[in-house]
């Protein structure tokens, strides 16, 4: 299993590193709109991956390599955690709030909204 997970987590930090870069040439680095991306996208695909696991009733390896490898490899609070302090080291006091409500409410949002589809296409 742990070799699963790591193969998993590889590609899961390969996907986030990708993204981030497409993120940050696309918008800049004034705001982490990469880490907030990875984040949101990766707390849909928990909430939709999580029902999806259950109702086909993966194995716990399966669920290991996706939950805990990939999805744990592409999501990231610790560079949530420096931006945000960064942010407010760089007197973005604003900017550091708004990291911290849109991470929050958007990825309990997502979440949300990944259950809510999964729901929808599997039984």
């Amino acid at each position: 299993m742990l070799v699963w997970i790591m193969v998993a987590g590889g590609l899961g930090s390969g996907a986030r590193y990708l993204v981030g870069r497409w993120v940050l040439e696309r918008f800049g680095a004034a705001f982490p709109f990469g880490t907030l991306m990875v984040n949101v996208a990766g707390c849909f695909a928990l909430g939709m991956l999580a029902h999806v696991a259950a109702s086909a009733a993966w194995s716990p390896e399966l669920r290991a390599a996706v939950f805990v490898g990939f999805l744990g490899g592409f999501t990231t609070y610790s560079s949530f955690n420096q931006e945000t302090i960064a942010l407010l080291t760089n007197g973005s006091a604003a900017m550091a709030v708004l990291n911290i409500g849109l991470t929050l409410a958007a990825g309990l949002a997502a979440g949300w909204l990944g259950l809510v589809a999964a729901r929808q296409l599997v039984a």
